[in-house]
């Protein structure tokens, strides 16, 4: 065999000279190595599959395509390591949409990225972030923690809050149920408030309203006297609905997934 392949479909079983035997599936490959000196892959193979489907792929071919993705790679280092390694791509022939998308990177640094500029290949890159980050980060506070910090840095401010709407719309059920995530977003609101920034201060409570799920929370008070373990707003003669403004930290309302922002 003077080819490379790649296993599309089904699985194939890989006999090689000295006996060894090797069964492969789809994802794997099989073949010669990406050298520019003639190679041949010797043994058997044979499907082990009816629908068994692989494309072959020419050794200088092969090369070509591995030698060409190695000179578009970036490497990004940090105290002699790398930490983060991007690909140049082009989305046209015109060459105006080119740039660079992340590959991969450590926890640290990809977290970081959320806010540093993004290349107009890789405009979806907090999304990604967003939907697989739990692969690799123990807990959202990790993300959560960066961005308060992130929010302190007027220059930052914008794309922190862009990370946060992002997330309540993608993935509103990291907020709800988790006390700290809640906390979390609490604590973004009052920031917003404070520096005034109104605007995403609405577009943010239309995410949460638009989002949060009608649910059913029982309390039950030590006795009649006992104080609610949280304050209520508004009613008729507000002219708007009831809602809880705080709920006291640690308490059965808390533990029972009560939170700032409901509507009763």
């Amino acid at each position: 065999l003077d080819s490379w392949s790649v296993i599309l479909n089904g699985s194939v079983e890989v006999t090689y000279p000295d006996g060894r035997t090797e069964i492969l599936c789809m994802g794997n490959s099989f073949g010669v190595s990406p050298t520019m000196e003639k190679e041949y892959m010797k043994g058997v193979m044979r499907t082990k599959v009816d629908d068994c489907q692989f494309v072959c792929i020419a050794q200088q071919d092969y090369c070509r395509i591995l030698n060409q993705v190695e000179k578009n790679m970036q490497k990004v280092e940090e105290e002699g390591e790398i930490v983060m390694v991007k690909e140049h791509r082009e989305l046209d022939r015109t060459g105006t949409r080119k740039g660079h998308i992340v590959i991969k990177g450590t926890a640290e640094r990809l977290t970081m990225h959320l806010v540093e500029e993004h290349s107009v290949v890789d405009p979806t890159f907090i999304e990604d972030f967003l939907l697989t980050y739990r692969t690799f980060l123990s807990s959202p506070m990790e993300v959560g923690k960066k961005l308060l910090e992130w929010f302190n840095d007027p220059s930052l401010r914008d794309k922190v809050t862009r990370v946060v709407l992002l997330w309540v719309n993608n993935h509103f059920n990291d907020f709800e149920g988790d006390p700290a995530m809640t906390r979390f977003l609490e604590e973004f609101e009052n920031n917003l408030e404070r520096e005034k920034m109104g605007g995403h201060l609405r577009l943010l409570n239309i995410a949460c309203a638009a989002k949060a799920k009608r649910r059913l929370i029982t309390l039950t008070k030590p006795s009649r006297e006992a104080p609610l373990p949280f304050i209520l707003l508004g009613g008729s003669e507000k002219g708007f609905g009831i809602f809880v403004d705080s709920v006291d930290f640690g308490s059965k309302a808390t533990e029972a997934g009560l939170k700032r922002g409901d509507q009763v």
